[in-house]
């Protein structure tokens, strides 16, 4: 597999688990469901481990199409969502719910955005 086909391979991984998450964030109408109802301690868990994909993803683009790639791409603080990964990974039980909300809310819907115009453009390339 060429690295122009696995970079539009992890991207579309990257579109599946974002789509996933904000169809799972929908009814999460505070931070308060995530942490007071069983339903809700079940979709921070599903959206954790989407979020652990998707960094794990990102650091995956890294390495098959180098650092250049995302930093053509500046609306999106990659290193953070990288290091989200981290953190849930490794102080699961310190996940602060209030940060998973917030992401969830304001960068995924720009994010799925800007992986689906990268899509597009290394489509573009690389027909």
């Amino acid at each position: 597999m060429s690295d122009a086909v696995l970079v539009i391979e992890i991207l579309s991984q990257i579109q599946v688990a974002l789509e996933r998450i904000l169809r799972r964030f929908e009814p999460v109408d505070s931070i308060d469901f995530f942490l007071d109802t069983e339903e809700g301690l079940e979709k921070l868990d599903s959206i954790c481990m989407q979020l652990i994909a998707i960094g794990e993803s990102l650091k995956n683009l890294d390495k098959v199409a180098g650092t250049a790639l995302l930093n053509r791409y500046p609306q999106i603080d990659w290193k953070s969502a990288k290091g989200m990964r981290d953190i849930i990974s490794h102080h699961y039980f310190d996940l602060d719910a209030e940060a998973v909300f917030n992401v969830c809310k304001t960068n995924l819907p720009e994010m799925l955005l800007v992986i689906q115009q990268m899509s597009a453009d290394s489509r573009k390339i690389d027909p």
